[in-house]
């Protein structure tokens, strides 16, 4: 990233002083304005601009979610970066549907750390009718069972499947773009970038909130992660996760070189202020970031999926919640609910 120093740092300041006051009246800055931003501030300066942004628009409440692997790997489709399609030879364990005793066990041990969210995720192109009833069910029973707030990421939707997990109780559905339109061809060929939309559109059709973000790091340019966060603010998603690309060996981007603790910090700082109303969630890949991971949460972040993710290992539940609250943050579950 160019840093501009001498003379230019001031009136680089002052773009930056004038974006934010844009943004807090109410204007969304465009894509040439967000891209001069990102490349004509010091990046501690443009970091500490979202974190205001941030406590400005959102508070100190820290939005926390957890994910359990409720089917895994044999997916038909061939994102070029996931573990778990069976297009790759990769070391995943494989199982139809997880037995709800873990579901519960997993849920249960969640919420009693403060974690209000609880998702089911499977892979998978789309559930079937049969299986979305038997999910249907363990929603129902653990929703007996606890005050968990539910969520789902089940592929694509009919409008029968999104009324169906409605009726099990599930507030909110995850379909993530992935990566950005332009460039969304280069990373899967077996289902397109407007299918998803169609499927977000279903589910908030449904009556469900809408998760959805992407991946940095596949291989594309920082300009197309602005194009991202620019066509989720078109689709007014509210909860935003960012993953940070962990190349897993057998498939195609097994040897991508990953992105430094800068452009991460960048990505993030961008997202916030393309999206100031949004939680913007630092989700899978953050762990190969270290310690340093936390500094996302000082950069725009107020989000974070805890625990262990699908096919790598997250933190843990606890050392998370110790190093948020360190940062000032409110962990608890009460702005779930709402």
């Amino acid at each position: 990233m160019r840093s501009v120093g001498g003379d230019n740092f001031g009136d680089a300041m002052t773009s930056l002083t004038d974006a934010l006051e844009q943004i807090r009246s109410g204007d969304n800055i465009d894509y040439d304005q967000a891209l001069k931003l990102a490349t004509g501030n010091e990046p501690a300066a443009l970091y500490k601009a979202a974190d205001r942004l941030r406590k400005e628009m959102q508070g100190d409440h820290f939005d926390l979610c957890s994910i359990i692997n409720a089917r895994s790997g044999k997916c038909s489709e061939n994102c070029k970066f996931c573990a778990q399609s069976s297009r790759y030879q990769t070391e995943i364990e494989t199982y139809d549907i997880i037995a709800y005793e873990e579901v519960r066990r997993q849920g249960l041990e969640n919420e009693s750390l403060g974690v209000a969210r609880y998702s089911l995720v499977t892979a998978g192109r789309e559930v079937s009718d049969k299986d979305i009833e038997s999910f249907a069910s363990m929603y129902g029973q653990l929703g007996h069972e606890s005050d968990l707030y539910f969520c789902a990421s089940m592929g694509f939707l009919t409008s029968n499947k999104a009324n169906k997990l409605v009726a099990a109780g599930v507030k909110r559905y995850h379909c993530n773009l992935e990566t950005c339109r332009s460039f969304f061809p280069r990373i899967c060929t077996t289902h397109t970038w407007e299918e998803k939309v169609e499927t977000i559109r279903i589910a908030r059709e449904a009556g469900m909130d809408i998760c959805s973000g992407g991946i940095i790091g596949l291989g594309e340019s920082f300009g197309q992660r602005l194009e991202l966060a620019l066509e989720l603010r078109e689709l007014e998603v509210l909860s935003i996760p960012i993953n940070i690309l962990t190349p897993i060996p057998g498939t195609p981007l097994g040897e991508v070189e990953r992105l430094s603790l800068g452009e991460v910090l960048t990505c993030i700082a961008m997202f916030r202020l393309i999206n100031p109303r949004a939680v913007v969630r630092l989700a899978g890949g953050r762990a190969q970031l270290g310690d340093q991971q936390y500094r996302c949460f000082q950069s725009g972040a107020n989000g974070a999926i805890v625990g262990n993710y699908l096919t790598t290992t997250g933190n843990s539940v606890i050392e998370d919640l110790q190093m948020i609250e360190s940062l000032g943050f409110s962990t608890g579950g009460v702005d779930a609910k709402k």
